[in-house]
């Protein structure tokens, strides 16, 4: 258990249980913040999820009972907080606006950061589904911005646990056998980011004046490849090699069209970052963006070479 460090700000996590917020509260716990997790229920049925809580509790963290939709609970809780870390799920992004009310009731809040940790939104052509969950996502910054918070957003591009494990195939499940299926010509570059570092990335900028109003970017450079280059690295680590399936772009728009939900937004996802090359076709603006891995070069991510060895 790390030391808790009172010259840290003390961090509350929102959607701590969630898929992004479990690694979050444990690099805030790790790194030495006196950390708190927003929760409706200490002790609830959910086997898997007290487990989690309990896991929280034996590092350190404190359970503080509260919603997001009970006003008077959430502005307490955000009082005893310094950083606000919103890791909703994406049904709740647009009620983030509740957090952003709280926040300027309670007039503590030296940091918020709202529940992103993908695409940038501010720099996405991704047609619907996919569009309406950036403009969403878009709308809360504004918001945000509107109401004079300090904040930062993390950019962390493709979760490696989500996009890894199918070798970046949008909409397909496990690992190739025989064929790859790759949106566009394969040589536009996706980003990777393994969960537990966006977490760790996430905490460190929480208190760095470089982070604050800004967005801080994601973009390993190992972690950095094109479909294609993702596909040969698998093949080199299998000794196989795999038929390539290109679609080009019109008959990936009219799958996305034709296909339900979940799966129209995987492949609209997929054809903003591997056909329009949305996590890396422009540059990051000094006014308003840093790239974590610059900041923070003494941190060691995990590389995609290093991940997929977890496959073999």
């Amino acid at each position: 258990m790390a030391e808790k460090n009172n010259n840290r700000s003390r961090v509350l996590v929102i959607g701590g249980t969630g898929y992004i917020g479990r690694p979050i509260v444990a690099a805030s716990a790790r790194e030495g913040h006196r950390t708190s997790v927003l929760v409706r229920d200490a002790a609830p049925a959910d086997e898997a999820k007290a487990a989690v809580l309990q896991g929280f509790r034996d590092a350190g963290v404190t359970l503080v009972k509260g919603d997001i939709y009970d006003h008077e609970s959430l502005v307490a809780a955000i009082k005893s907080a310094d950083v606000v870390i919103s890791a909703v799920a994406h049904a709740q992004h647009a009620d983030q606006t509740r957090i952003i009310a709280a926040i300027k009731e309670a007039g503590n809040v030296k940091r918020f950061v709202p529940s992103e940790f993908g695409n940038d939104v501010d720099h996405v052509n991704a047609v619907e589904p996919a569009k309406s969950l950036y403009a969403g996502k878009a709308v809360i910054r504004r918001v945000i911005e509107a109401e004079g918070i300090p904040y930062t957003y993390v950019s962390s591009n493709f979760f490696a646990g989500y996009f890894l494990p199918n070798i970046g195939q949008a909409g397909v499940t496990g690992l190739p056998t025989d064929k790859v299926v790759i949106l566009g010509d394969g040589n536009v570059k996706g980003i990777f980011a393994v969960e537990d570092d966006v977490g760790t990335y996430t905490i460190k900028a929480v208190d760095d004046p470089r982070t604050l109003n800004k967005t801080l970017y994601l973009r390993p450079p190992s972690n950095t490849l094109s479909h294609n280059e993702l596909v040969s690295l698998w093949e080199k680590k299998v000794g196989k090699t795999f038929e390539r399936v290109y679609i080009p772009e019109e008959k990936v728009l009219k799958k996305i069209q034709e296909s339900p939900m979940p799966l129209n937004i995987l492949l609209s996802i997929g054809h903003s970052v591997w056909v329009k090359g949305d996590h890396t076709n422009f540059e990051i603006d000094p006014s308003s963006g840093v790239e974590a891995t610059e900041l923070y070069p003494q941190m060691k991510y995990t590389t995609v070479d290093e991940y997929l060895n977890r496959f073999l």
